[in-house]
């Protein structure tokens, strides 16, 4: 299995992968999310292409999720949040104990499904 690092990238194509979001919108997104259930967990595997592709995926067709680290995790929640973030091109909304919340838009959702941002 491979592990998935942030030293991937370099620090420019990590500031143009993550948007940045203002506190409106997040705080907006926290109020979206506090009703979902987390689609994806990290467990004792820890952070492998699996779970990406399957954050990926999820972020594609909800744009919000939540994502669960389990207490066996080798990653801690802050680690796995920004090598999500980083790797999805999503935005980091926040984290709440083992749980974590990412937002991505996705244009091609029909416009009903997409999420308007303040």
């Amino acid at each position: 299995m491979t592990e998935v690092t942030r030293t991937n990238m370099t620090k420019t194509e990590e500031k143009k992968v993550n948007p940045e979001l203002k506190a409106k919108q997040k705080k907006y997104l926290k109020g979206l999310g506090h009703s979902l259930t987390p689609v994806v967990a990290v467990g004792k595997e820890g952070l492998g292409e699996k779970i990406l592709k399957a954050t990926s995926l999820e972020l594609s067709r909800h744009e919000l999720i939540k994502i669960k680290v389990g207490k066996s995790s080798p990653v801690s929640r802050q680690e796995t949040a920004e090598i999500l973030s980083t790797g999805t091109g999503s935005s980091l909304v926040q984290i709440i104990g083992k749980t974590i919340l990412l937002y991505k838009k996705n244009p091609k959702l029909d416009k009903e499904k997409q999420i308007r941002l303040p």
